[in-house]
């Protein structure tokens, strides 16, 4: 049936059918690739976490994060708060506990761009598939019919049939919707999990770092 849509369509209808293509193979490869990470960073974080912490100190902790935080999301957090700045700067000049706060929260924003990525993306396909697909159909319909009506010979025969294919994009469109959805929730839980681990450990991190000052 879709291949008979595609030979009686134009060039708007295709033009539909492979931007309904291009949008799930995009959201899926993104699902694949996002899935292997989030599940490797919380596996990551579950291991590196305790890890440090029963280190002896930060030199052995910095050494088992690199031995369990595969995905670098705990690294970047430690190398932050123990970066020290010597030139002459407005950093430079504020208060250590300031200093640790701030680039604290610019790494954690860091790691927490590397998780969200592709959210956007899964979120824009969820919602504007339906709409490409309902587009296509109803060019699909329009099209079927003044081809129709150009032979002259209107019969419900030869309605249902051209109508019925052009309906298939409204399915393509929630097809590929109805995956890019699901995931951007499951991902969301999934990042919203990994970023209270981080928040919890930066701020447990630099009120050791403070402690120590």
């Amino acid at each position: 049936m879709f291949t008979t849509f595609w030979a009686q369509s134009d060039l708007v209808g295709r033009g539909v059918a492979l931007l309904l293509l291009l949008m799930s193979v995009s959201a899926w490869a993104l699902i694949l690739w996002k899935t292997w990470l989030l599940r490797r960073a919380r596996k990551g974080l579950v291991r590196a976490v305790p890890a440090f912490w029963s280190a002896a100190g930060v030199t052995e902790g910095r050494s088992a994060l690199q031995s369990f935080d595969t995905e670098q999301l705990l690294l970047p957090l430690l190398d932050a708060a123990t970066a020290e700045t010597r030139t002459a700067t407005l950093d430079a000049s504020a208060k250590r506990e300031s200093r640790l706060t701030r680039r604290l929260r610019d790494a954690l924003h860091g790691v927490l761009a590397k998780l969200q990525f592709g959210q956007v993306l899964l979120a824009s396909v969820g919602a504007t598939a339906p709409f490409v697909g309902l587009f296509g159909t109803v060019w699909g319909i329009y099209h079927a019919l003044v081809s129709i009506s150009a032979s002259g010979n209107i019969t419900i025969e030869k309605i249902s049939g051209p109508v019925g294919e052009a309906l298939i994009m409204t399915a393509a469109g929630l097809a590929v919707a109805i995956p890019a959805v699901l995931a951007y929730n499951v991902f969301g839980k999934m990042v919203a999990a990994c970023e209270a681990d981080l928040e919890g450990f930066a701020h447990d991190l630099r009120e050791l770092l403070d402690h120590d000052a």
